[in-house]
């Protein structure tokens, strides 16, 4: 005797395929989820972001004659030394020479007046550290090194990185029209190193104070029906003094 299999009932048949919708669309969600955080950056800005962190600031103090300081050098001690004062962090440390090839004395005595120089800029003596460092190329005049740390701002990462090759081709990153990993990293490096003061990043600066006499004068140039802006013509005749008014 012959059995033959009842076909399926239609409630049973729309469960399954319910069941096998719904497990088909929870593995396109599991895999989109853990693709996403794999995008690659398209802007300037997300590859090369510019933070702010502690960095060395140093200036190189060539040895002049037996030992002295010359007044190129001189101004830019003195604004070193003032840098310092506002944004430094931790020690100013003075790195003298060593070796066979370097004057020992005039280098002391260089050493000795940028100490001094320091001192009477009001760097505190215990702020002050004093270390020698080693002369690897005795061909090339080795400076003085006075340095210290300060907050900066400057890229994330390092510049020069090329993690494509050049040389091949590859379809699909052409295709997506993407730049190239390094690009615009040069840019806002140059950008960042620029910036004297890394806070105006963060928040901007308070408003300063106003011109009392000036605004003054504007009101009661308004009020009278006068005009309150200033004339300028830069005919070589006309000075500062005679537009404004004495």
């Amino acid at each position: 005797m012959i059995h033959f299999l009842r076909p399926a009932s239609r409630p049973a048949l729309r469960a399954v395929s319910i069941g096998a919708l719904a497990l088909s669309l929870g593995a396109c969600v599991a895999n989109r989820a853990a693709t996403t955080g794999s995008v690659y950056p398209s802007s300037v800005a997300a590859r090369h972001p510019i933070v702010l962190a502690d960095a060395p600031r140093s200036l190189d103090v060539f040895v002049t004659g037996i030992g002295h300081v010359d007044p190129r050098q001189s101004d830019d001690i003195d604004a070193f030394l003032l840098e310092y004062r506002r944004y430094g962090r931790g020690v100013l440390v003075i790195e003298v020479p060593r070796g066979a090839q370097v004057p020992g004395p005039a280098v002391a005595r260089t050493a000795a007046l940028l100490r001094e120089r320091a001192v009477g800029r009001g760097v505190p003596a215990r702020e002050l550290v004093v270390a020698p460092y080693a002369v690897v190329n005795p061909a090339v005049a080795a400076p003085v090194r006075m340095s210290f740390q300060r907050m900066q701002a400057r890229v994330s990462g390092a510049c020069g990185l090329w993690p494509q090759d050049l040389g091949v081709s590859e379809p699909g990153f052409e295709l997506r029209n993407e730049s190239f990993w390094n690009y615009g990293c040069s840019t806002r490096a140059n950008f960042a190193s620029q910036i004297a003061d890394p806070v105006d990043l963060v928040r901007g600066r308070q408003e300063g104070r106003i011109d009392t006499v000036s605004r003054t004068q504007d009101i009661e140039s308004l009020r009278t029906g006068k005009d309150p802006s200033t004339s300028w013509k830069q005919d070589g005749q006309a000075s500062v003094k005679s537009q404004v008014g004495q």
